[in-house]
């Protein structure tokens, strides 16, 4: 059972029957769910993700103090901490999380600010180009369980992906460090003998190349940590992170630099065709330069398209 599923069941279990029972009045305001930081909100949790953060618990959202004033809110935050202390065989914890509360009764609006920096999900093109991806993503990942109110879910659909113009900026700021870093510097470092550089150059694409792929899905790229992982279950460009992994773990020496050279050409096609079948370039070509300002050209909005081409990144 991963931290997902044990969470819905002990709010299934535990806690539904305790805000049916004692907050009745005040279920048409709540919100319950898990989403936010940890490997748990991805899915991703396995027997080492339990050596820290890991317990039964849920969040229980509020909205502001003109819903559910001050007292309420005390009433349920007494209310969670008398829940079970262990839950089919997991004990819960005594002590707060590092990074703040993932747990027990939170304000929606406190938690979205801390989180992305807007109260409401509503951000400005500024905040869209500057926010954490990885911010983007614990914000809508995981999962309702119920939500009377509906604050939270419209906060998370408004929050969900990138406006196009956005995605569109990002997009074309990776396509460009693709081109710089794998297509043009990755074969002019080994030339020069600096084989770290290389490695540089190669981490460089590889990283670039990951983000265009989950841009292209329309997804936000979590935490580093976990980005091969959530490539692998991308519905395209899925079979680039094994490419992508041996551009990374691999050496730079001589005999392996035009292998490698050709897989960074590989990866670059195959992000080339992804573009082409989403209509996001007029380029014809192999050059990811070209198609970086292509797909900048297509930025509806004048003030964001003449941002520097890597202002989003």
């Amino acid at each position: 059972m991963n931290g997902l599923e044990l969470s819905e069941r002990f709010y299934r279990e535990c806690g539904k029957p305790m805000l049916e029972e004692q907050f009745s009045d005040l279920l048409p305001y709540l919100a319950v769910g898990l989403f936010g930081s940890g490997s748990e909100c991805f899915g991703f949790d396995d027997e080492v993700s339990r050596d820290h953060d890991f317990e039964p618990g849920f969040m229980l959202l509020l909205p502001g103090e003109d819903v559910v004033d001050r007292r309420e809110a005390f009433r349920l935050e007494r209310a969670y901490a008398k829940l079970p202390k262990e839950f089919l065989g997991f004990p819960r914890s005594a002590v707060a999380p590092v990074g703040g509360a993932r747990h027990g009764v939170i304000r929606t609006a406190e938690w979205f600010t801390d989180k992305v920096g807007s109260p409401d999900g509503i951000l400005t093109v500024r905040q869209w180009l500057t926010v954490p991806e990885h911010a983007l993503a614990e914000a809508v990942n995981g999962k309702l369980f119920f939500d009377g109110y509906g604050e939270v879910t419209r906060i998370r659909a408004s929050l969900s992906r990138y406006p196009e113009d956005i995605r569109r900026k990002k997009l074309a700021g990776e396509l460009l460090l693709m081109a710089q870093s794998g297509q043009y510097n990755y074969l002019r470092c080994l030339k020069h003998g600096e084989t770290g550089a290389a490695q540089l150059a190669a981490a460089a694409f590889v990283k670039a190349a990951m983000h265009a792929a989950f841009l292209l899905n329309g997804v936000y790229e979590p935490y580093y940590k976990w980005s091969f992982r959530a490539m692998r279950a991308l519905p395209e460009l899925s079979l680039l992170a094994e490419t992508l992994e041996v551009l990374l773990t691999t050496d730079n020496e001589p005999e392996t630099a035009g292998s490698k050279y050709d897989m960074i050409e590989d990866a670059a096609a195959d992000v080339i065709d992804a573009l082409v079948s989403q209509g996001l370039t007029k380029a014809i070509c192999g050059d990811l330069e070209k198609h970086a300002y292509s797909v900048n050209d297509g930025v509806a909005d004048g003030e964001i398209r003449n941002l520097h081409i890597l202002a989003a990144i």
